[in-house]
């Protein structure tokens, strides 16, 4: 799929893509909760996309009850015509849970176009672990079991390259025997160009339009790319240069 591109300059493109939503010991969202403050700035209207899930309701009411302390209001996109709620939502936040699942949904309800639409006019965006991973071009770096047959693996492609959330590292003293998660990923980029960013727990990606930084715990992130080894990426490393793989 080819990432998409912006139909405007005029609105700087928003986004904050967590690699999880809930870290030991804090509460759902907690870690990032200034992250959030900052990327919402001074929206007070959110749309949550709940679709990675099966209960939308109980999943958009643990939502609301997250952001409440910044005084967020949270509609979920289930409860009128999806499409339109996320179109002219002023901020956007997709979920995590399966994300085929997921993936499933925003074609069948037609909400690609519409949050690509939302994000071009200036709408925040916001996603955790699948909700990350559907601001790629592909699903396919997903860690997640095929559940449901999506239509198709495009996603949003609001940034061009690929992540892999809750990436974990090898365990030399694990007596399992299967895949690692990095093979998997060196497996995919024999199929497939790349690159992809591996965001271990407790880490986020902020793009300020044509800025981006990995941000949050210091365990960083490992850098995936074709012929070459994989690297360690600190957290704090600006990389924007990603935005013109």
């Amino acid at each position: 799929m080819t990432p998409h591109t912006p139909t405007t300059r005029e609105n700087p493109v928003q986004l904050l893509l967590l690699s999880n939503s809930t870290a030991p010991g804090r509460g759902y969202l907690e870690h990032a909760r200034d992250a959030l403050a900052d990327v919402l700035g001074g929206a007070r209207d959110l749309v949550f996309v709940p679709y990675a899930l099966a209960d939308h309701d109980a999943y958009t009411a643990q939502v609301a009850g997250a952001l409440a302390p910044l005084g967020i209001r949270v509609t979920g996109a289930h409860t009128g015509d999806p499409a339109t709620l996320v179109r002219d939502a002023p901020a956007i936040f997709v979920g995590g849970g399966n994300t085929f699942r997921l993936v499933d949904q925003l074609h069948r309800r037609g909400l690609v176009e519409s949050i690509r639409a939302a994000v071009d006019a200036g709408a925040p965006y916001i996603g955790s672990s699948a909700g990350t991973n559907v601001a790629t071009p592909s699903l396919r770096t997903t860690n997640d079991m095929p559940i449901v047959e999506p239509p198709s693996f495009s996603t949003l492609g609001l940034v061009p390259f690929q992540i892999n959330p809750h990436y974990l590292d090898p365990d030399p003293s694990s007596t399992h025997q299967g895949e690692t998660r990095e093979l998997r990923l060196l497996q995919y980029l024999e199929e497939n160009p790349g690159p992809v960013l591996g965001m271990r727990e407790g880490t986020w990606l902020r793009r300020r339009d044509d800025r981006l930084v990995l941000e949050g715990e210091p365990s960083g992130a490992r850098f995936f790319a074709r012929g070459a080894e994989p690297a360690e990426v600190p957290t704090g490393t600006d990389l924007s240069h990603l935005l013109r793989a």
